[in-house]
This record gives structure tokens, C-alpha cells and sequence, in this order.
């Protein structure tokens, strides 16, 4: 079957968790609390989404000014449609949406470093981060 890429096309809440349990990334999110699943996609503004048919397959949602930097929060491929080259092509797509000078950044699951690696991404250790459980001293 043929696979669709859509940018910002409206995904409801329901679809994003569907997919994020059918994906490896659903071990990495809060997929318990529904408030939060919510609020990541509904304030995300660059959405790329592959479908078959009325289903959706993956996900690239990143927030970003579309000049300087795009974060990519979430990539996100069914299991059963991984290794197909949609991930890459989900980037891909994410990429040609940003101005000739934005950067993509990202925060790689434990597993996938080779992968972006692989793909053309450059490992940065520069990377910072304060839990939600802390508080800034």
C-alpha cells in the first residue's frame, strides 16, 4: 500500500497514543497520563505524518521559529512499518519545511544512536537537561 506524508494535518490525541503504543516510543513517553499525550501534539507547530489508507503509520513532531532551530521531540514508526525508510523520509520532509540556516535537533532513544548516525546527524554532548522534579537552584 501506498504511503501519504501530510504536514499538519489535524491528529486527534487518540491517534498520536495509538501510535506511540504501536511504536518503540511509547515505552519512553507518558503514555499514562492522557492530559500530557494531549498537550505535546496540540502545541507542537510542525507535524509531519505518514498514513495507509485512514491509519495513521508514523510521526516527526518537533517545535521550532523555522530559522534557527527545530527540535524533533517525537519520531515515531509502527513497528510493523519500521525499516521501511519512513523515519527518513518523515526528517526528510521536517527538513525541507525549515528555512536554509534551522538546524534539527534531537534526542536519540538509547538504541537508535547508529541510526542517525547513519543518516547524517552529528552526535553533540552539549545537551542539558533539567527534570521535572527539579527545580533551578
Amino acid at each position: 500500500m501506498e504511503v501519504q506524508y501530510k504536514i499538519n494535518t489535524p491528529i486527534t490525541t487518540e491517534q498520536f497514543f495509538g501510535l506511540l503504543q504501536d511504536s518503540t516510543l511509547g515505552e519512553r513517553r507518558p503514555v499514562d497520563d492522557y492530559e500530557c499525550i494531549r498537550g505535546m501534539l496540540s502545541n507542537s507547530n510542525l507535524v509531519v505524518s505518514a498514513w495507509q489508507e485512514n491509519k495513521i503509520i508514523g510521526i516527526a513532531r518537533s517545535l521550532t521559529d523555522f530559522h534557527y532551530a527545530c527540535y524533533l521531540s517525537d519520531l515515531a514508526v509502527s513497528k510493523s512499518h519500521q525499516k521501511t525508510g519512513i523515519g527518513r523520509k518523515l526528517q526528510a520532509i521536517t527538513q525541507e519545511q525549515l528555512g536554509p540556516k534551522c538546524k534539527l535537533i534531537l534526542i536519540a532513544a538509547p538504541n537508535a544512536n547508529s541510526y542517525y548516525e547513519h543518516i547524517g546527524f552529528i552526535n553533540n554532548e552539549r545537551c542539558w537537561v533539567l527534570e521535572r522534579d527539579k527545580t533551578i537552584s
